[in-house]
């Protein structure tokens, strides 16, 4: 569980970021939508301690990650006070979070070595990918940075998942890819979301996607989440749209 509580965030005099309270329960595929400078990419880099807070927490509870909950009772953590919660995180919000000077595969065995994985099982893992890669990135010989924004925005999305988090946060996953890369996209987070019950956040400008992955949808403005959607089969759609044509 993810638990926000009176975050805020300012800059200059523009909020950011101002929630009162929110919680992201376990196993939800949380879409999180806005017009530009809504917060969200802000509210990411707040959840992943990028950014201090002027006011406020957020809170990863350890049940959160059943396969290292060994203790007797649950534990709660704020990750701006603990690295701990790293290890069962993987994030992606924009190519700076690559190392460019490396090629892909250099680059998922870095991955895979911080997370404890030899080449060998990083080489397996990367074979869930394959459809995704669509044979554009790997045996390139090219370094990240001479890459294609798409291709760029898949190495960022397959590293995030290589080490199997039991937390994904995502920034506009769906930018740079083509139709049919967007597609194979909701696919593989979906069902990586069934196979783990991982929850899974993704902010995005597309509707259509958010709607057709998303359990849950938040619809942020000024910094403040102004509606909470169910969106069992596609429910917050109309809504969306109607807000969105206002």
């Amino acid at each position: 569980m993810i638990t926000i509580t009176n975050l805020q965030k300012k800059f200059g005099e523009k909020v950011a970021v101002n929630i009162d309270r929110f919680t992201i329960n376990d196993g939800e595929i949380l879409g999180l939508v806005g017009n530009n400078g809504a917060g969200k990419t802000t509210l990411f880099r707040l959840m992943l301690d990028l950014l201090k807070a002027d006011e406020g927490s957020v809170q990863f509870t350890f049940n959160a990650f059943p396969h290292i909950d060994e203790k007797e009772d649950a534990q709660t953590i704020n990750p701006a006070e603990s690295e701990e919660w790293k290890q069962h995180t993987g994030a992606y919000i924009d190519e700076g979070f690559l190392i460019d000077f490396l090629t892909p595969e250099e680059y998922f065995y870095f991955i895979g070595k911080v997370n404890g994985l030899s080449n060998k099982d990083v080489d397996e893992r990367l074979k869930l990918f394959d459809h995704f890669m669509n044979g554009e990135v790997l045996g390139q010989k090219k370094l990240i940075r001479n890459l294609s924004a798409g291709n760029k925005q898949k190495v960022g999305i397959i590293s995030t998942l290589l080490n199997r988090p039991r937390l994904v946060i995502l920034d506009e996953p769906f930018n740079f890819l083509d139709p049919t890369s967007q597609n194979v996209l909701k696919h593989l987070l979906s069902d990586y979301n069934h196979e783990t019950q991982a929850t899974i956040l993704i902010s995005s400008h597309n509707l259509a996607h958010t709607v057709d992955i998303s359990s849950r949808i938040a619809l942020l403005e000024h910094g403040v989440i102004i509606r909470d959607l169910p969106n069992e089969n596609g429910s917050a759609e109309k809504e969306l749209e109607e807000y969105f044509n206002s």
